[in-house]
């Protein structure tokens, strides 16, 4: 799923591109504009979803923030398995084989998440993050897992997605909430976003 809104086009254009690359492709990207002012972002976004079919697009009426946008594409989105992408991210070519890679050895995962690497203006690397193997209780004291993250759509549903109260830590009250329901949690020590 991917959250939209007054994306820098250079930035939406790669991040599209990064799903458009990967080697596994047996996926759908759902999009949700948050109601952008920008007249580019509509144009991008209308052109990658009629250039391709696996693309989903959905142009919001109000501006939900980012959790209302993020809950909007997940209502898109039909996979047994949900991915968290920043509309100002990539993903390496090889991300989602990785998670399907996984998932075949591992069948009983309901959550999966990996390393990243922060990138600045330029596109030069500014900071690894190698994230530890799944411990609740530093979880607890500290949000240390972000993106790249991949969801059991099923827990995602019964856990009633995104809350609009915390735009701000969004993803933390989702993961606490997802934890609550499991811990079939699974890293994959690898880079695979930036």
């Amino acid at each position: 799923i991917l959250p939209v809104w007054n994306t820098d086009p250079r930035w939406l254009r790669a991040c599209i591109d990064s799903v458009l690359n990967q080697v596994y492709e047996n996926w759908e990207l759902c999009i949700a504009d948050d109601k952008s002012t920008d007249s580019q972002v509509f144009k991008i976004l209308d052109v990658y979803r009629k250039e391709d079919s696996r693309i989903k697009v959905t142009f919001l009426n109000a501006n939900l923030g980012v959790s209302g946008a993020s809950n909007a594409a997940i209502a898109m989105a039909t996979g047994e398995f949900i991915g968290l992408l920043d509309h100002d991210d990539e993903l390496l070519p090889s991300a989602l084989y990785e998670i399907v890679n996984l998932l075949n050895k591992k069948s009983e995962a309901d959550f999966i998440y990996t390393d990243e690497v922060l990138l600045d203006k330029s596109g030069a690397p500014i900071y690894a993050y190698y994230r530890p193997d799944f411990s609740m209780d530093y979880m607890l004291s500290h949000c240390y897992i972000i993106h790249f993250s991949v969801v059991r759509s099923s827990i995602l549903h019964k856990i009633g997605g995104f809350k609009r109260e915390f735009n701000i830590s969004q993803d933390y009250d989702l993961f606490l909430r997802v934890f609550s329901e499991t811990r079939q949690v699974f890293h994959i020590p690898k880079v695979l976003y930036f």
